[in-house]
């Protein structure tokens, strides 16, 4: 496979930004982030506008200095770029209905996810810029490197080319909140949301489920609550162990574990057949990601997503994985040691 290409700061002008009224929709987690990291490289913060609802992200907006808009139609009004940073599955609603009628025809809309580009959920004029800027990491850390002078890892897409000007603006964006520091890898919706669906979908459920499988046979075999527990998870190993992979190597990280570690590992996992793994992972892939099926499946749902108890499904869900041995020996030791965690 091609390697990607990597842009840094030498490759972005800030200059495309002189003058532009930049409006973040939503002012949570990313937007609180990345707005601040905009304000602090140089753009004026009377060209900031925070458009969201009259909450407490509103009121963190105002603390910070930042100008808040409730209306939202009138912030679409005066975006010359708007930074989409509301959750997925409210943005459709959100956009379609409030925002886009009201956006100026050359406008530039930023996306953090790819998921409702690459499903095409948001409706554009074909006059408008589109474009991805997605930092691989939550905001609080978005924050904090950039304060330390450090960048972070970012995917920048180019989505659609109304005014031929795309790319300069999406790079520029990039520089500003930071992602050009360490390299913003080029990208795009596609790729983006089948990585991310595909490890929501496939690869972490995989996991969880070999944690709790794991779990009861352990425990058949006499281990404690307690000692699982911690074993496990609790302690905070599995942390350390994917930060030593990321830094090291996802195989070289092992050097770090013990002799007797390191041979059951590597020899473990290389005597699996992957087989059927991986036919279930092409499975979730093509019949679940990339035809859409899950999209539309979660599309019939997000109205409820917002409601209370019992007739949220993500509760219902929560309410029977808690119910696994896993999840109701959890529950006893947290309870035994609430005083200590």
């Amino acid at each position: 496979m091609p390697s990607a290409k990597i842009y840094y700061d030498a490759d972005a002008n800030l200059d495309v930004l002189k003058d532009k009224t930049i409006v973040f929709l939503g002012f949570g987690n990313q937007g609180a982030a990345q707005a601040q990291n905009l304000r602090d490289t140089g753009i004026p913060n009377n060209k900031i506008i925070i458009a969201n609802r009259p909450d407490h992200y509103a009121e963190d907006a105002k603390s910070k200095g930042f100008n808040v808009e409730h209306d939202f139609a009138k912030a679409a009004k005066a975006a010359d770029v708007i930074f989409l940073l509301i959750p997925d599955q409210v943005q459709p609603r959100v956009f379609n209905n409030e925002v886009a009628p009201n956006l100026k025809d050359d406008a530039t809309i930023v996306v953090a996810s790819g998921y409702n580009v690459f499903y095409k959920l948001l409706n554009f004029k074909p006059s408008q810029d589109v474009v991805m800027v997605a930092p691989r990491m939550i905001g609080s850390s978005v924050r904090s490197l950039y304060t330390k002078g450090k960048g972070f890892p970012c995917f920048v897409s180019v989505e659609q080319d109304g005014t031929g000007k795309a790319l300069e603006k999406a790079l520029a964006l990039s520089r500003a909140i930071g992602a050009t520091k360490a390299g913003a890898i080029a990208s795009s919706a596609r790729e983006e949301t089948t990585m991310d669906l595909f490890a929501e979908q496939a690869l972490w459920p995989n996991i969880i489920m070999l944690f709790r499988e794991a779990f009861k046979v352990l425990q058949e075999a006499g281990c404690s609550d307690e000692a699982l527990c911690y074993e496990m998870w609790m302690s905070k190993e599995p942390a350390e162990i994917f930060e030593r992979a990321a830094e090291d190597g996802f195989i070289r990280q092992l050097k770090h574990h013990s002799t007797v570690s390191q041979y059951g590992q590597l020899n473990g996992a290389l005597s699996l057949d992957g087989a059927a793994a991986r036919e279930h992972f092409q499975h979730i892939l093509h019949n679940q990601v990339l035809n859409g099926k899950f999209c539309q499946e979660f599309s019939k749902i997000e109205e409820d997503l917002e409601k209370e108890g019992d007739a949220n499904p993500l509760e219902i869900l929560y309410q029977k994985s808690e119910a696994s041995e896993l999840g109701q020996a959890e529950k006893r030791v947290r309870a035994r040691l609430a005083g200590l965690l």
